[in-house]
């Protein structure tokens, strides 16, 4: 079973969600991960509120990390669902993917992102596809 560190360097390769956004990863487990983006400048839009594609990335990247992180195959998205509930009032994202269900070929997570003061920012639904090819 990886580690922490290890599955932090496995995903280093993201580097759009870590390197341009920021993402980090605090947690991960099978089926189970939580990430996280400390606001900048560069994540909000003109009327000062993070942009929603900000918000996505680390929903999304939450959900990459849950699904593959300990994994023999990549597990791919097929379907996102997003609703945006409020604007984050925090300085701190947190998006924690949880695995409702997994078969053979696909599975189902939610993704709820929270800011540090307990704002509901985001909700997402993700359906994911498994792939045949193996992770590196």
């Amino acid at each position: 079973m990886p580690t922490l560190e290890q599955i932090r360097a496995t995903f280093s390769a993201d580097r759009f969600a870590t390197q341009a956004a920021g993402c980090e990863i605090r947690l991960a487990e099978p089926g189970h991960a939580v990430c996280a983006m400390t606001l900048e400048s560069r994540h909000r839009n003109a009327a000062g509120t993070p942009q929603g594609g900000a918000v996505f990335t680390l929903a999304d990247f939450a959900f990459a990390v849950a699904v593959n992180a300990f994994a023999e195959y990549v597990t791919v998205s097929l379907q996102h669902g997003i609703t945006f509930l409020s604007p984050a009032k925090g300085n701190v994202l947190q998006a924690e993917a949880c695995c409702v269900r997994a078969g053979r070929s696909t599975c189902f997570y939610t993704v709820t992102v929270t800011d540090e003061l307990g704002t509901a920012v985001a909700h997402m639904t993700v359906n994911g596809f498994t792939t045949q090819k193996r992770l590196a």
